[in-house]
């Protein structure tokens, strides 16, 4: 939002790029008025709407459903002799007991860190928007861009055990399954992603000065303020 609270002059499109100047601009500019891009006629929107609940949303049920994720087994193997489960821990264990440390560790990275570190991010970002919007702004703008890169790796488990059910099989003397972690784990993958897609950044800098309106601002920190966002 504009200082002016007319909402911002210009709009720029997510699918190709061009920026657009905002017809929609006025004093009863709100989330349900769209504009379309002239040129690839995307939906051209100042602010997601309902960004907020649906980043809560999605997280909160995603933190919810990553307890079974652990909890239950993500692959079953069945030979003539024996029938075994495997949980996400269990198999990175396994792994590194079997002195597959470099795999263990990418397991682990890929499978617990990333998406614990996802929902605890875009929780924090989805609070401190509402609680603290001027708390360490570039900061958490870079670890949304952060989480924006890394999320797709966390189906490294999933891709995995996919695979391995549909090339170990030796009919009735040994298969590989997928089990019922594996559904919560892909789950909480997809809405975690969703949460992502669903958060918008420019919130974070909402109530920040912007430089082109910033003309009586002294050299020095106008400098700054290039710097800041260059960096």
């Amino acid at each position: 939002m504009s200082a002016d609270g007319l909402g911002p002059p210009w709009l720029g499109c997510e699918s190709c790029g061009l920026v657009s100047a905002n017809l929609l601009r006025g004093p009863d500019d709100d989330d349900l008025r769209v504009q379309h891009c002239p040129r690839c006629g995307h939906v051209l929107r100042a602010r997601k709407p309902m960004s907020v609940q649906r980043t809560w949303a999605c997280v909160i049920a995603a933190a919810v459903l990553y307890v079974p994720a652990n909890a239950l087994p993500v692959m079953t193997t069945v030979s003539a002799l024996q029938r075994e489960e495997h949980t996400l821990l269990g198999g990175i264990l396994e792994l590194w007991t079997d002195g597959s440390w470099g795999l263990s560790v990418i397991v682990f990275i890929a499978s617990i860190a990333v998406p614990v570190l996802k929902i605890a991010v875009l929780a924090l970002l989805a609070w401190t928007v509402r609680r603290a919007p001027g708390w360490r702004r570039l900061e958490r703008a870079r670890l949304f861009r952060l989480i924006e890169a890394v999320g797709h790796w966390s189906m490294l488990d999933v891709y995995v055990v996919v695979l391995l059910a549909a090339t170990i099989h030796f009919g009735s003397f040994a298969s590989v399954r997928a089990g019922p972690g594996l559904l919560s784990f892909a789950a909480v993958v997809v809405l975690t992603m969703l949460a992502t897609h669903a958060f918008d950044p420019k919130l974070i800098w909402d109530g920040e000065p912007a430089i082109a309106d910033a003309a009586t601002l002294d050299a020095a920190t106008l400098d700054a303020a290039h710097a800041r966002r260059s960096a």
